[in-house]
């Protein structure tokens, strides 16, 4: 619970009251290695802040060396399908766990009784909201104004820890190559 309060407290103060009742509506979760922990078509129920582990999020696809990564959510960082979460729509994407992962998670009908109930609840949702489209946005921006080689630097300048748990063939999607020229990317370096 350290964490969550720690990356909660760089956003705004919040009271022991407020605190108690936020805490009381989490559920923690471990999810074993390689699960995928929401499926396609179904509606994301959670929201989770991840204590321990990697999360993918991907498109999959009938043969597995297509499937699309588009995301990864590591220690102290939110995650969820977001767009199904708020708009309780089913989920176009999978989350899976790349390690054992430890979630701590929020209903969606816990949540807005967090907002309804706290005083702190609106604002952290906002700007949680906005962390996470700033990510979004990020990746959106380097995949249309880098190259595959520059975008792979950058990865691994500011993440070198994913080359002990992520698989390559998960980084080529998620730098928009093939598995090939990944290797070759790689070679050069």
């Amino acid at each position: 619970m350290q964490q969550i309060k720690a990356y909660l407290d760089q956003i705004a103060s919040i009271s022991a009251a407020d605190w108690a009742f936020f805490t009381s509506k989490l559920q923690r979760r471990v999810i074993p290695k390689k699960d995928v922990f929401l499926k396609l078509n179904e509606i994301e129920n959670t929201i989770s802040f991840i204590e321990t582990g990697v999360v993918r999020l991907f498109i999959p696809k009938e043969d597995p060396d297509k499937e699309i990564t588009f995301g990864f959510t590591f220690k102290n960082q939110f995650v969820s399908a977001y767009d199904s979460f708020i708009t309780r729509q089913p989920s176009a994407y999978q989350l899976q766990a790349l390690t054992e992962t430890t979630l701590l998670s929020i209903s969606y009908n816990d949540l807005q009784a967090v907002y309804k109930t706290t005083q702190i609840g609106n604002l952290i949702g906002r700007l949680t909201a906005e962390r996470l489209f700033l990510v979004k946005s990020k990746r959106e921006q380097n995949l249309l104004n880098l190259s595959a080689e520059e975008r792979y630097i950058k990865l691994f300048k500011e993440r070198p820890e994913l080359l002990k748990v992520i698989p390559l063939k998960y980084i080529s999607s998620y730098i928009g190559v093939t598995a090939q020229a990944l290797s070759r990317i790689r070679k050069r370096l």
